[in-house]
C-alpha cells in the first residue's frame, strides 16, 4: 500500500487513497501498526481519501474523507488531519481548483488553498462548521440538561473538581482554562477526563491559557491519540471557549507546541481555521497483513 506522511505543525498523519485499501483487512489493525512510531510508519491518525463518482454527492463535495485514530476509532473530524488530505490531494494532482470539498461524518467542509511553496508546503483556509452548546449536542451527561456547558464542575476524582467548559466542535471538547501550564499536570488530567463518565463518546481535552485579547495557549489531550503536538479542532474549540467565556475577541491566535494556527468565529456562526500541511515522505506499507497483489 502507497501512502504519503504530513504534518500540521507537528500532529501528522499517514494519507491514502481508498482503493489502496483493498490490500488492507482489517482497517482498524492496520491503522495500530502503521501509527505505531517504534513497528511502523509512526503517526497521529491515518485520513482516507476518495474521489466521489458522477453522483448527487458531487453537488455538494469532491472527496470523501475518513480520519482513524492510532488506536482504530473513527474521528468525525480533525482539522490538522483533514488539511493534511487537502494537501494530499494537491500534492497528488487529483484536483486543480483552490476550492476542495470534503464529506466528512461530521458534514460538509470546505478548503481554500491561498499558499503553496514549492510542492511540499500548503496553506489553507477552512470551513470547520458551527460549534454546538447543548449538553445532548456534545454529548455531555450533566443530570439535567443544558443549555451552555461553561464552569461546570467536573468532578474527576473523590477529592478533585474541575471547572470546564464544553462543546461540540466537529468532536466532543472540554476545555479548561489555566494559568500556568507547569502549575498542574495537565496530562493526568487529560487521561482522566477523556474517557470520564459524563462523555459517552469519551472527550478530546483541550488546556487554555489566555495571554491578552487576541492569543491563547493550548496544549491538547486528543481522543483516542493522547498528547499531541497541535490539533484544529482542537484550536477551534479552545478559540470558541474563550471567546463565549469573554476572554478574547471572535479572531483568536492559538498557539501549540507545534506551531500557530489562526482561527476566526464569524458572526454567521461557521468558524474558519487557519493553517499550514506539509509534505513529508511518501513510502510504501509492506508489513504482514496485506493481502498480495497482481
Amino acid at each position: 500500500m502507497r501512502f504519503v506522511k504530513l504534518h500540521g505543525y507537528g500532529n501528522d498523519y499517514i494519507v491514502c487513497e481508498a482503493s489502496q485499501l483493498a490490500c488492507v483487512a482489517p482497517l482498524g489493525d492496520f491503522v495500530r501498526r502503521v501509527c505505531d512510531r517504534h513497528y511502523g510508519a509512526g503517526a497521529d491518525g491515518v485520513a482516507i481519501v476518495e474521489r466521489l463518482g458522477e453522483t448527487g454527492d458531487t453537488r455538494e463535495a469532491d472527496f470523501s474523507l475518513r480520519i482513524i485514530n492510532p488506536d482504530g476509532s473513527e474521528a468525525a473530524m480533525s482539522g490538522n488531519g483533514s488539511r493534511c488530505a487537502a494537501a494530499y490531494i494537491h500534492y497528488q494532482g487529483l484536483w486543480p481548483e483552490a476550492e476542495l470539498r470534503f464529506r466528512t461524518l461530521d458534514g460538509i467542509k470546505r478548503y481554500r488553498l491561498t499558499e503553496r511553496h514549492g510542492r511540499g508546503a500548503y496553506r489553507f483556509e477552512a470551513e470547520i462548521g458551527r460549534p454546538l452548546f447543548d449538553s445532548a449536542s456534545i454529548p455531555m451527561l450533566t443530570g439535567q440538561s443544558l443549555t451552555q456547558v461553561r464552569a461546570y464542575p467536573l468532578r474527576v476524582t473523590e477529592s478533585e473538581t474541575v471547572p470546564v467548559t464544553a462543546l461540540q466542535m466537529c468532536n466532543p471538547n472540554c476545555c479548561v482554562f489555566v494559568d500556568d501550564f507547569d502549575a498542574i499536570d495537565w496530562r493526568r488530567l487529560g487521561a482522566l477526563i477523556e474517557p470520564h463518565a459524563s462523555f459517552p463518546q469519551r472527550t478530546n481535552v483541550e488546556f487554555i491559557r489566555v495571554r491578552d485579547r487576541r492569543t491563547i495557549e493550548v496544549r491538547v489531550w486528543e481522543r483516542g491519540v493522547g498528547e499531541t503536538l497541535s490539533s484544529g479542532t482542537g484550536a477551534c474549540a479552545s478559540a470558541v471557549a474563550a471567546i463565549v467565556n469573554e476572554r478574547t475577541g471572535r479572531h483568536v491566535r492559538v498557539e501549540m507546541p507545534g506551531g500557530l494556527l489562526e482561527v476566526l468565529w464569524r458572526d454567521d456562526g461557521e468558524v474558519l481555521l487557519t493553517g499550514t500541511a506539509e509534505v513529508v515522505y511518501a513510502g510504501e506499507w509492506l508489513r504482514e497483513g496485506m493481502r498480495a497483489e497482481g
